[in-house]
């Protein structure tokens, strides 16, 4: 079940072939600053919404977070090895 934050933003568990994922999808009203996708190397400006994600379980925290476009993140199972951004 997903965890509200103090803020009334949820964050849910995802699992996929890359692993477990929390999710948060932050509105656009919410989001200050800019950021870069790691799915297509592209800017999130401030005012998009996006989502922030970071790898759960003994090999994750939120150190790890990126900040995606949707369909980007939606998309990252089908996307070629060595197209994301380095960290």
């Amino acid at each position: 079940m997903p965890a509200p934050l103090s803020s009334g933003i949820v964050t849910r568990a995802e699992t996929g072939p890359d692993g477990e994922w929390a999710v948060r999808h932050v509105p656009g009203g919410s989001s200050v600053k800019d950021y870069r996708c790691p799915g297509c190397d592209q800017l999130i400006p401030a005012g998009v919404g996006h989502v922030v994600t970071w790898p759960t379980g003994e090999w994750g925290s939120v150190e790890d977070r990126r900040h995606w476009h949707l369909p980007c993140w939606n998309a990252r199972g089908r996307r070629r090895p060595g197209l994301r951004r380095p960290r």
